[in-house]
């Protein structure tokens, strides 16, 4: 599982890119450390801001999550 977290944390930064962590925080409603603990593998979101998340970038969960 610890690698899907690795997988997980570089989409995320890979998608977010130069975009600010606090539209995607205030999307989730979680602070912006939670994101950055998403980005560095330090936390998981939960399963409703997964979906946000996937939706919010326009990608399934599964290529969040690399089974994709």
């Amino acid at each position: 599982m610890a690698g899907s977290v690795d997988v997980f944390s570089q989409r995320v930064k890979e998608l977010r890119g130069d975009k600010s962590p606090y539209v995607l925080a205030a999307l989730c409603n979680v602070h912006e450390k939670a994101i950055a603990e998403y980005e560095s593998g330090k936390a998981r979101p939960s399963f409703e801001n997964l979906i946000k998340i996937a939706d919010y970038f326009d990608v399934t969960i599964d290529y969040l999550v690399g089974r994709e």
